[in-house]
């Protein structure tokens, strides 16, 4: 088996209510949260295409699952960090790091979501 280029391939986001954090997410990120059970799981899809690059994920509600502003940290990829900022405080974020430079890496930024985990956005300056 070939190693991966990037080893990250899989994240969950835990929430204590779903349909709240759907709506955030879907909103924020302007894509479907796709909702489903998993055994004991309530979980909520990112879109996600096999064999792209970049890690797939969703939103997870149940036991063994809480919303926290320690531990990882997840970094979610988009265009904008200064429109994403805007559209997570019109849906009910908080921001915590505002749009920070990483040098030839792009930009990052910081905030509280729905649930109250922490996360993080990147910008690419080299997007291709």
């Amino acid at each position: 088996m070939a190693a991966h280029a990037n080893p990250v391939d899989w994240f969950e986001i835990p929430v204590e209510n779903m349909a709240r954090a759907k709506a955030f997410y879907g909103g924020v990120l302007g894509v479907e949260v796709t909702e489903m059970e998993m055994g004991p799981h309530q979980m909520g899809w990112f879109p996600m295409e096999m064999g792209a690059p970049g890690a797939a994920g969703t939103l997870v509600r149940g036991e063994g699952y809480r919303p926290s502003r320690d531990g990882t940290l997840v970094y979610l990829h988009v265009a904008s960090i200064d429109d994403t900022l805007a559209a997570i405080e019109s849906h009910g974020g908080t921001p915590l790091l505002p749009r920070t430079s990483i040098g030839q890496y792009g930009f990052v930024a910081q905030f509280v979501d729905s649930e109250g985990n922490r996360i993080a956005l990147h910008e690419s300056t080299c997007d291709a």
